[in-house]
């Protein structure tokens, strides 16, 4: 306080010698990202650029932000969102609140397409938040092969080919692949190699949902590695984790894996939401070949075959025992169930025992196939393990993103990570459990993932980078979205600032745009 008395008294001095801020914090403590201890230094910025980093600085501004027992922080980056729904919520009010001023969208294989175009309108209308976008390997195939189970004739490849290349140029920081879902589930190996040659020759990097988080868990990182290997890219294993009892502590080998890729030259990172549950579509619970062609149309046919029904409900009750399931219908949590809506936040063992049914695995697997008899329901998955968790977020190159997808409150009974994903790591796991240092949390969610994507001038607090920048309440940052009740936005984060403007100013939301559409700069090996 004294010191912005100070700085108050001294306007008139300043006035002469023509130097100004638009915005000025004082009395913070800067955490520039690097992973290095806080700092009391002041921030000036000017429109969307850090003016001057610094102690004491003595400058005009037209707004000055006293963040004493504060932590200054670069913006957060998300290096794994669900921010589809950005036509519709541009503010991106869930993912700005928690801290976060970038996003890179388009994990999981689902790009959109044409990327131009897409990019193009986002500019027009106007975002919340910075965005940039991976191309989907799972829409690229779509697009030109559709949902079947085969290898691409080598028209298709060219063709698959000329579309990654083609979003590169239009402004894709590499490509994503989602090797669970369909109809990625159906490519081969050569296959992911040759469209990821495509990004790499772009300066891209490769993410991917592997092929399997359970089971096959190991063999779907080595798969992962061998793509960084042949096509000459850098790797995220996105969502890390090990799904399902039989896997519980697996993480020891997958960190392992990473750990001898890296010595040996390989570029592998990790992304990581902070919870032992998962969120994806009912459909993951069935296998592949029950879904292909339409998953509804053709997944309905294929029921009415009493052969057929009885070999899909087999799949989907090891799947609930050994993967997602967990062993107990209690760990299924519907989301998103648009023909029973009254069973959002409820779980498959509520459905059951609701009907006067067993509550066994196999009346869990007759559910599902009903349900998405129905168009599918989307769910959260109560299957990892805590252990896993904490041992994957303390490796020096996992970093924390969301999985999250943009909400808003009363819609839907969405994954808390939607919400809190930021400041749960901040509050729950680094100061109340000391799972990790504060300044490295930072890392994790600022430098890292930006130096990851390909932003050089954001992800650190230095002058000459954009000025986006976070400030956070280090004794009361804290998330408060819980599986029960998820529509509610973390406590502590007390201004976001995206390219100079208040997003968030002293803990209130600004209903703004200030955000930027990021298109990658060309840089071919």
């Amino acid at each position: 306080m004294i010191r912005l008395l100070t700085f108050l008294l001294g306007i008139c001095f300043l006035a002469s010698c023509g130097v100004s801020a638009d915005l000025l914090i004082v009395n913070g403590s800067v955490m520039d990202g690097s992973g290095s201890p806080a700092q009391e230094l002041d921030v000036a910025v000017r429109k969307d650029r850090i003016l001057r980093v610094g102690p004491e600085i003595k400058m005009r501004a037209k707004r000055v932000i006293d963040a004493e027992g504060k932590i200054v922080s670069p913006g957060f980056v998300d290096i794994h969102a669900h921010i589809e729904p950005l036509t519709t919520m541009p503010e991106a009010e869930s993912h700005v609140r928690q801290g976060v001023t970038t996003a890179l969208g388009g994990p999981d294989g689902g790009g959109p397409l044409p990327l131009g175009k897409y990019l193009d309108d986002l500019e027009e209308q106007g975002v919340g938040m910075n965005v940039a976008y991976l191309v989907g390997h799972n829409s690229v195939r779509n697009q030109i092969m559709g949902l079947v189970n085969k290898a691409p004739t080598e028209g298709e490849l060219k063709a698959m080919e000329a579309l990654v290349a083609k979003s590169m140029q239009e402004g894709a920081f590499g490509i994503s692949t989602g090797l669970k879902y369909l109809p990625g589930t159906y490519a081969k190996l050569d296959e992911i190699i040759a469209l990821s040659r495509i990004a790499a020759r772009e300066g891209g990097i490769y993410t991917s949902h592997l092929r399997e988080e359970g089971l096959g868990l190991i063999e779907a990182v080595s798969e992962a590695i061998t793509i960084s290997e042949k096509a000459e890219i850098p790797v995220v294993l996105t969502h890390h984790k090990a799904m399902g009892q039989p896997m519980w502590g697996k993480s020891r080998e997958t960190l392992a894996m990473v750990d001898a890729a890296r010595s040996s030259g390989l570029d592998i990172m990790m992304d990581q939401y902070p919870y032992t549950a998962s969120h994806t579509g009912i459909s993951v619970l069935i296998p592949a070949w029950a879904l292909e062609g339409h998953q509804i149309t053709e997944f309905t046919k294929r029921c009415e075959d009493p052969v057929l029904r009885d070999s899909i409900k087999a799949g989907i009750m090891d799947n609930l025992v050994n993967d997602r399931g967990g062993g107990d219908l209690r760990r299924v949590q519907f989301s998103r169930f648009n023909w029973k809506p009254e069973l959002e936040g409820k779980t498959l063992y509520d459905w059951a025992v609701a009907e006067g049914r067993e509550p066994n695995i196999e009346t869990g697997a007759e559910l599902v196939i009903e349900a998405q008899l129905h168009r599918g329901a989307n769910c959260i998955f109560h299957a990892m393990d805590e252990q896993d968790v904490r041992r994957i977020m303390q490796h020096p190159f996992s970093m924390v993103a969301s999985d999250g997808r943009l909400s808003t409150p009363g819609k839907g009974h969405p994954h808390p990570r939607a919400y809190g994903t930021f400041p749960r790591v901040l509050g729950y796991y680094s100061r109340e459990e000391g799972v990790l240092p504060l300044e490295e949390a930072v890392r994790k969610m600022t430098s890292l993932p930006a130096q990851r994507i390909g932003l050089p001038e954001r992800g650190m607090i230095r002058e000459g980078n954009y000025a986006d920048i976070t400030i956070f309440d280090p004794a009361t940052v804290k998330d408060e979205a819980t599986f029960e009740d998820p529509h509610q936005y973390p406590t502590g984060i007390e201004y976001v600032i995206i390219n100079g403007k208040l997003a968030v100013d002293n803990g209130v939301f600004q209903h703004k745009l200030p955000g930027e559409v990021l298109r990658k700069k060309h840089s071919k090996k």
